[in-house]
């Protein structure tokens, strides 16, 4: 992943609520896969079985967070269990149709998660991130982003 990937997923990581970082989760799961197709299109072994590694985690933490008290994390185990399979079978034969069919299966969940966020009102998670604001510069094609409150303490005192 690269490195503006990781910070644009900080970002929003950092000022979302409870519904969001589903959404996010699934961009970084996404993120992987795509990662481990490109290697698999380039035969890169090493970098597509990392990439499907990390997708696999990202699958499992999913897996993990369920909370058991709805009846809907019932249903959604199976299907992770069901993609971690995939992406194991992925690694095992070095292909790249078990990810393709893993990808169809997360897409529809994706889109339903999208959905729910959209209509989470939460409070974001994190208290007390500085905000990011971004904006065009006088610099011809250049985004600059500016933290805001960067002089106020954060809750960390040393």
């Amino acid at each position: 992943m690269t490195q503006e990937k990781k910070q644009e997923f900080t970002r929003r990581l950092s000022c979302c609520n409870r519904g969001e970082m589903i959404v996010i989760l699934y961009d970084i799961l996404f993120s992987y896969l795509d990662e481990a197709l490109k290697a698999q299109e380039e035969s890169s072994y090493e970098e597509f079985r990392t990439a499907v590694g990390k997708a696999g985690q990202v699958v499992q933490r999913l897996g993990e967070d369920l909370d058991f008290t709805y009846p809907i994390a019932n249903e959604l185990y199976p299907v992770y269990q069901f993609v971690n399979k995939h992406l194991a079978l992925a690694v095992c034969k070095n292909t790249a149709e078990n990810i393709k069919d893993a990808k169809k299966v997360l897409k529809n969940l994706y889109d339903g998660f999208v959905e729910a966020a959209k209509q989470d009102s939460s409070e974001p998670l994190m208290q007390h991130a500085q905000q990011v604001v971004a904006g065009m510069t006088y610099q011809k094609g250049n985004l600059t982003e500016t933290l805001q409150g960067s002089e106020s303490s954060r809750g960390f005192l040393a």
